[in-house]
C-alpha cells in the first residue's frame, strides 16, 4: 500500500464526525478542523465514576507494598522457565473486609518477572478461575503464537472446553485456543530494557478481568541500562496505579452487563469507561512510603481501565521539575526530561527519577492527580526521614541512543479512525471481527500510521514499539518522547506515528486501551508477512 495524502474514504460527510472531518484529515492531521470538532465533543475525563458503597479508609494509612518477584522453576543456558497459576484469592485491601480478587499466583499485582534482554523467558499459565482468560505481555516484542490473541482462550481446569464461549456481538462461540487448560507463552525478549506488564486480554472481558486483578509487571534489563548510575535496589520501585470501586461487602464493584460473562460489556451509562473512586498503588489504597532523602526510580504504570492521571509532586521541590523522566513504554529516552507534572493514559508507562533530597528532613510529599477530585486527587505519599543517607546515584545527561525512524522512506501511510458509531466503538467504522485484518504491513518496512479520534482513546499497538511523529500536524506532545507502544489520543485529535515492523510474521492487534472501549469492539487485526 503506497502513501496517500488524501482523506480516506471512510471519512465521508455522512460519518459521525461530520463534514469538517472529511475535509481536514490527511497527512497533516486534523489541525485545521480541530476547533470545529472540538465544538462537537467533550474534552473531559473519559468515563463515569462508579461510587463505592463500602466504608473507605483514610489516605496514607497503608504502607506501600512491593509486588513479589517470581523465581524461575528452572533455567538452562538460554532460557528461564516460570509457572503461574491464575486463581481467586482473598485480599485485605480495605480495613475490616476481604476482597475476592482474580490473581496471578495469589497477589494483586501479580508477581513481577525480571528478565534479561536477549534471554528467552517461557511462562506456563494454568487457570483455576471460573472463566477463561488470555495473557498478553504488553510491550513485548513477541511472536504471534505467544502474543495473547483475544480468542486463544485458556480454559478453567476441570471445565468443559467444548462449551460455547461468549464474545462480542456476532462472535458467540469464538475460541481459537483449542480448549487448552494450560498454555505456554514464549518470549524471546530481543528488545531493550523496559518496564513491561502482563494482563488479561480475553475478547469481550478484558475490562472486568483486569479490574478484578489480572495484571502484573515484567521488567526487562540489559547491559546499557545496568551501566548507568540510576537508583537501584530498594530505590527502584514499580508503581502500578489503578482506580477501583468497592461494594458494601468489600468486593470489587463493576457495572458488567452480565456477571456470568455470557454477554460482554457494561451498562449503558459506563460505555465510555468505568472510573473507580479509590486509587490503589500496587494494590494498596493511597499508600505511604517511608523514604530516604535520596533519589528514587519510579516505574509508573497506569493500570486503570479508563482513568487518565496528571501526576505531580505536592509540594513541588525548590525550582520545580521534580519528575525527571528517563524512560517511556519502550525503555530509556535519549536524555532526561524534567516535568512538573506528567499526563499518563491507561497502559502507558513513565520511568521517572525523583530526588527526595531536595526536600527538608521530615517532609511529607504527596504524589497527586491533578485531574482528580476528592479521593481521586490523592495517589500516595512519601514520608521522609531525617539526616543524610548514602546515595551514589545520579541522572546522566545522556541515557541512550534513540535513532529516529526515517519517515521519508515510509512504505505506506495508513489512517485509522477511532469513533463511537451506531454499532458501538469502532475503528474505521467497523466493529471488531477476529481474523479480519485492516492492514498488511511487510516485515522490514517502516510505515506511518495516523490515528484520528472522537473521544479520548489510549491506542495500543502490538508487536513493535513506535515513535510519535506529530500531533495535529505539529510537533509531538510533551509526553511522546522515546519508544512508545501506547499513545494518548485526545478528543478531535490526529496523531501520526512511525513504526518499523520486524521479525515476526502473523496476526497482531491494534486497539483502544480504554478497556470498556476494547471490550465493546474497538479493536482491529493487522497481519505482517
Amino acid at each position: 500500500m503506497s502513501a496517500d495524502p488524501r482523506a480516506p474514504a471512510w471519512l465521508s460527510r455522512r460519518r459521525f464526525l461530520g463534514v469538517g472531518a472529511a475535509a481536514v484529515v490527511g497527512v497533516g492531521g486534523v489541525a485545521a478542523g480541530a476547533p470545529y470538532l472540538g465544538r462537537l465533543l467533550s474534552p473531559g475525563q473519559p468515563g463515569l465514576l462508579l461510587r463505592s458503597t463500602a466504608p473507605l479508609p483514610e489516605p496514607y494509612r497503608t504502607v506501600l507494598p512491593r509486588p513479589p518477584v517470581l523465581s524461575p522453576v528452572r533455567s538452562d543456558a538460554t532460557t528461564d522457565y516460570y509457572e503461574i497459576t491464575q486463581r481467586p484469592a482473598l485480599l485485605r485491601i480495605l480495613p475490616g473486609a476481604d476482597t475476592e480478587a482474580w490473581t496471578y499466583q495469589g497477589s494483586y499485582p501479580g508477581p513481577t518477572l525480571v528478565s534479561r534482554s536477549g534471554r528467552r523467558t517461557v511462562v506456563t499459565h494454568g487457570n483455576e478461575l471460573p472463566h477463561p482468560t488470555v495473557v498478553h505481555l504488553h510491550g513485548g516484542h513477541t511472536p504471534a503464537d505467544s502474543d495473547g490473541y483475544p480468542t486463544e482462550l485458556l480454559h478453567p481446569a476441570g471445565g468443559d472446553p467444548a462449551a460455547p464461549m461468549p464474545g462480542m456481538s456476532g462472535m458467540a462461540g469464538a475460541d481459537s485456543g483449542g480448549g487448552a487448560t494450560r498454555r505456554t507463552y514464549s518470549y524471546p525478549l530481543n528488545q531493550r530494557a523496559a518496564t513491561l506488564w502482563y494482563h488479561d486480554h480475553r475478547m469481550g472481558f478484558t475490562g472486568p478481568n483486569v479490574w478484578r486483578g489480572l495484571a502484573g509487571f515484567h521488567l526487562v534489563q540489559d547491559d546499557e541500562e545496568d551501566a548507568l548510575p540510576l537508583p537501584r535496589g530498594d530505590r527502584d520501585l514499580p508503581l502500578m496505579i489503578s482506580d477501583r470501586s468497592f461494594a458494601a461487602d468489600g468486593s470489587f464493584a463493576y457495572p458488567a452487563l452480565d456477571a456470568s460473562q455470557r454477554t460482554p460489556g457494561v451498562t449503558d451509562a459506563y460505555m465510555n469507561g468505568v472510573l473507580g473512586d479509590v486509587v490503589l498503588v500496587n494494590g494498596a489504597p493511597w499508600p505511604v512510603l517511608h523514604a530516604d532523602r535520596a533519589r528514587y526510580r519510579l516505574r509508573i504504570l497506569n493500570g486503570s481501565n479508563a482513568r487518565r492521571y496528571r501526576l505531580a509532586l505536592d509540594p513541588q521541590p525548590p525550582g520545580g521539575g521534580g519528575l525527571v523522566q528517563i524512560g517511556s513504554d519502550g525503555g530509556l529516552l535519549a536524555r532526561p526530561l524534567a516535568h512538573d507534572s506528567i499526563d499518563i493514559a491507561p497502559a502507558e508507562r513513565f520511568d521517572v527519577v525523583v530526588d527526595l533530597s531536595r526536600y527538608a528532613p521530615g517532609s511529607r510529599v504527596r504524589l497527586v492527580n491533578q485531574l482528580g477530585s476528592g479521593g481521586t486527587a490523592e495517589v500516595m505519599r512519601f514520608d521522609l526521614g531525617g539526616g543524610t543517607v548514602s546515595d551514589d546515584s545520579r541522572i546522566p545527561d545522556t541515557l541512550s541512543s534513540v535513532e529516529p525512524l526515517d519517515v521519508g522512506r515510509a512504505a505506506a501511510t495508513r489512517s485509522f479512525l477511532f469513533q463511537k458509531s451506531a454499532s458501538g466503538w469502532t475503528i474505521n467504522g467497523q466493529s471488531y471481527q477476529p481474523g479480519r485484518s485492516l492492514a498488511r504491513p511487510r516485515l522490514g518496512s517502516t510505515e506511518i500510521w495516523r490515528f484520528v479520534s472522537d473521544f479520548h482513546h489510549p491506542v495500543h499497538l502490538h508487536l513493535n514499539h513506535f515513535q510519535v511523529v506529530s500531533r495535529n500536524g505539529d510537533s509531538p506532545g510533551s509526553f511522546d518522547a522515546g519508544w512508545k507502544d501506547t499513545v494518548d489520543l485526545r478528543p478531535a485529535e490526529s496523531v501520526e506515528l512511525a513504526v518499523r515492523f520486524e521479525d515476526y510474521a502473523g496476526r497482531f492487534m491494534l486497539h483502544c486501551h480504554n478497556l470498556e472501549h476494547e471490550d465493546m469492539a474497538m479493536m482491529a487485526d493487522f497481519t505482517t508477512s
